[in-house]
């Protein structure tokens, strides 16, 4: 399992799919990654996800879901 440790700043996540769904902008807490603004769609919001959805960690953070999956289901940020 991943652990919160291994993730740093600006690293891409990557879905199931192989689709980049967003770059990493901190962690935010022990179970959530906050995304970057510039990550959404609309490029005004910050996403979460959960530390659930991640299969591994190497130089990217790949998820257990694919990218349709991700952008359904994330969690929005509302600043």
């Amino acid at each position: 399992m991943a652990s919160a440790s291994q993730i740093r700043e600006h690293m891409d996540v990557i879905s199931s799919d192989k689709k980049t769904v967003g770059k990493v902008d901190h962690m935010e807490g022990t179970d959530k990654i906050k995304l970057t603004k510039q990550s959404s769609p609309d490029g005004q919001h910050h996403h979460f996800i959960p530390m659930s959805w991640v299969d591994h960690v190497d130089q990217h953070v790949h998820l257990n879901k694919s990218g349709a999956d991700v952008t359904l289901h994330w969690q929005h940020g509302r600043q």
